[in-house]
């Protein structure tokens, strides 16, 4: 029976995740507002919602063992970035290996993904450097977290800067279907689509909310502490959304969407997520935390470099994949 209704819950993040993603696509061509923008804010941190409240709730209204609300909310925070920077990078390629083959391009907007990984790469960094500053050295921590928040501030101005420039070259979000709530002859407008991307997103966060409390009663059948529950189970799950709306996207040819949807979402989790974390939580250097934190920011790099040295393709992301595998080989042995 719980398998039954985590399939169920799977369905739903489905057809929300197209209900989201057409609305989304027909605000953006509406806003005359570049594809990643699109991808990167709008995408990226609607469907970050479900994975940005499971360590909200687990540090603030977490269990009365607040050593274990703590291990959750460090390990979802983190854990977000890991599964987006390789996991879901490999499914995406995954998606259109059969129509591109492994050496196809993939062929996002380099400027906007490039700076998103800059970005990302720096306060993740300065996320890792957090883990080796003692909890007493309050101000220090402080600092650290503010100078994350200011990151994700200045990477929004600059994102939205950049994106008439991009439109004017011809990367403006375009819509490749009609919108789903005109087919019930409703007026396609801005107040419908608001509609429906709050439609789509409720459907989501309930999509998600309901998996991870399936996958949360089947973690006691497989026998694993609730850190490495947090860092591996509950991301899979919240991560759905991205997944699901980037391979919507590139199986489309729309590789600026897909590929901001996921990085745009790793900027938003890199930065404000760990920004609580280390104000809030120990946030030690614990032997799981930190291999997710290097093999994060080693799938992060490699990404970028590969982005930045002749163009990305699509056997570059089962690297990515590769690195996920050997994260669970080393935690799991």
């Amino acid at each position: 029976m719980l398998f039954l209704e985590l399939f169920g819950f799977l369905l739903l993040i489905l057809v929300a995740a197209e209900i989201f993603v057409n609305a989304l696509e027909h605000l953006g061509e509406r806003l005359h507002i570049s594809e990643g923008v699109t991808g990167s804010l709008f995408a990226a941190v609607g469907t970050a919602m479900p994975e940005t409240l499971v360590p909200l709730l687990a540090i603030f209204a977490g269990t009365g063992n607040a050593e274990t609300s703590h291990e959750i909310g460090v390990g979802a925070i983190l854990g977000a970035p890991l599964m987006l920077s390789t996991l879901s990078l490999f499914l995406m390629s995954a998606a259109v290996v059969r129509r591109r083959g492994l050496k196809g391009h993939l062929s996002p907007e380099r400027g906007g993904l490039k700076r998103d990984l800059d970005f990302f790469l720096f306060a993740f960094l300065l996320a890792f450097v957090a883990m080796f500053v003692p909890h007493g050295e309050g101000w220090v921590r402080g600092t650290l977290a503010f100078i994350m928040v200011m990151i994700y501030f200045f990477y929004v101005l600059l994102t939205l800067r950049a994106s008439s420039k991009l439109v004017e070259e011809g990367h403006g979000t375009e819509a490749g279907s009609a919108m789903l709530l005109t087919r019930l002859g409703l007026p396609q407008n801005l107040p419908v689509i608001v509609v429906q991307l709050a439609l789509g997103l409720g459907l989501l966060v309930a999509g998600a909310k309901g998996f991870i409390h399936g996958v949360e009663a089947a973690a006691p059948i497989i026998g694993i502490s609730a850190l490495l529950l947090s860092l591996m189970i509950i991301p899979i799950a919240t991560e759905l959304p991205e997944k699901v709306n980037s391979i919507l996207w590139i199986r489309k040819h729309k590789d600026t969407l897909a590929f901001g949807n996921i990085t745009g979402a790793m900027v938003f989790q890199g930065t404000l997520l760990p920004a609580i974390g280390i104000s809030l939580t120990p946030w030690a250097p614990q032997k799981e935390v930190l291999l997710g934190v290097l093999v994060t920011l080693v799938a992060a790099f490699w990404l970028r470099w590969m982005a930045a040295s002749g163009g990305l393709r699509v056997w570059h992301l089962f690297v990515n994949g590769a690195l996920y595998v050997t994260y669970l080989t080393v935690v799991l042995l």
